[in-house]
């Protein structure tokens, strides 16, 4: 199947909500972790999304230039040719963008989509994300009424993130604390700012204590039960019945129990970069230590060209990554769930 539609994109994301699941939303990194991430979908048969980072499209517009807007466009222009070979729908998303690389990311893919719906074409990219959780909630909203505006136009779905995720993801940071909980005032804010629906889609990344990059059980309270207080909250203000389509930011190292509960209380995407890096990687660090005299030349000898192939270690890699999404597909209720 071909990457997403803007139909078939609602239509995901309308039958994760009504069924109780959520997409993984896998972050990728180059062309193998891209065809990882859709043979973990396609094994699942769950549809999925995937995404690129700011620092992920640095990376993949190659060192020399480490450009973002090359790399982004570079990897969604290959994976509409590539998913066509996957018997499931993609959705591709820009991962985290804070305001100072607003215009050197997401704007410029933006307006990019924009010229192809004028042109009668699917937008390249499904939905972006507006990281404005440094900034003043006032600040953050602002600028996220101006995107969804530009995106609604672009037939593009935005995703907000209203109050701040704790760890580290590209550079932007945030301490672990108490501030970590979105408040009921908080999504009530955002609601009258960007609307219920009417204004564009949107997807809200409220905060429950989530924590990006790798944390061990008891470092971090995570409490998905606050989202139900905040679509009840919001609900009750508005009158519209579970109002926000919720992500699950900082998934990696989360229980069981308390993805369920987040599922089970409007959660329809979330995200996994930190499980999935290392499942590619862990395999390939064995390849290289299991077969040392062959990936490196001891002692003067020539070594063995099939150990070091990067196809011989790559492939290895790519099973690991996808059965990780399998796996992740399994938790979010998603696998066995594509559209027909």
């Amino acid at each position: 199947m071909p990457i997403a539609t803007p139909e078939v994109y609602n239509e995901m994301l309308d039958r994760a909500k009504a069924g109780k699941f959520a997409y993984p939303a896998i972050n990728v990194t180059s062309s193998q972790t891209l065809n990882a991430a859709l043979r973990g979908f396609a094994e699942a048969e769950s549809d999925g999304i995937v995404q690129i980072s700011t620092g992920g499209a640095e990376f993949l517009g190659g060192q020399y230039s480490k450009d973002m807007v090359t790399g982004a466009v570079a990897l969604a222009e290959f994976a509409h040719i590539i998913a066509e070979k996957y018997p499931v729908n993609i959705a591709l998303h820009t991962d985290h963008c804070p305001k100072d690389k607003l215009d050197g990311y997401v704007r410029p893919l933006i307006a990019l989509s924009k010229k192809r719906v004028d042109a009668g074409l699917a937008p390249l990219f499904q939905s972006h994300m507006w990281d404005g959780s440094a900034e003043t909630l006032a600040d953050n909203l602002r600028i996220a009424e101006e995107l969804l505006e530009q995106a609604r136009a672009a037939r593009i779905i935005l995703e907000v993130e209203i109050t701040p995720t704790g760890g580290e993801e590209d550079g932007v940071s945030h301490e672990i604390n108490d501030e970590l909980y979105t408040t009921v005032d908080d999504a009530i804010r955002t609601a009258e700012a960007l609307g219920l629906g009417e204004k564009g889609r949107y997807l809200l990344a409220a905060s429950f204590g989530n924590v990006h990059g790798v944390y061990k059980p008891g470092n971090v309270v995570l409490r998905p039960d606050l989202l139900k207080e905040l679509n009840d909250g919001v609900a009750a203000r508005f009158g519209k019945a579970s109002p926000f389509d919720f992500v699950f930011h900082g998934g990696s190292g989360s229980t069981e129990q308390e993805i369920q509960t987040a599922l089970e209380n409007g959660v329809v995407k979330m995200n996994l970069d930190t499980d999935t890096q290392y499942a590619f990687t862990r395999p390939v660090a064995a390849h290289m230590f299991q077969n040392y005299d062959g990936v490196l030349k001891v002692d003067g000898e020539v070594g063995n060209k099939k150990a070091y192939d990067p196809r011989t270690w790559g492939k290895l890699a790519e099973a690991s990554m996808a059965a990780r999404v399998v796996e992740a597909t399994q938790h979010l209720r998603s696998a066995g769930t594509k559209i027909k």
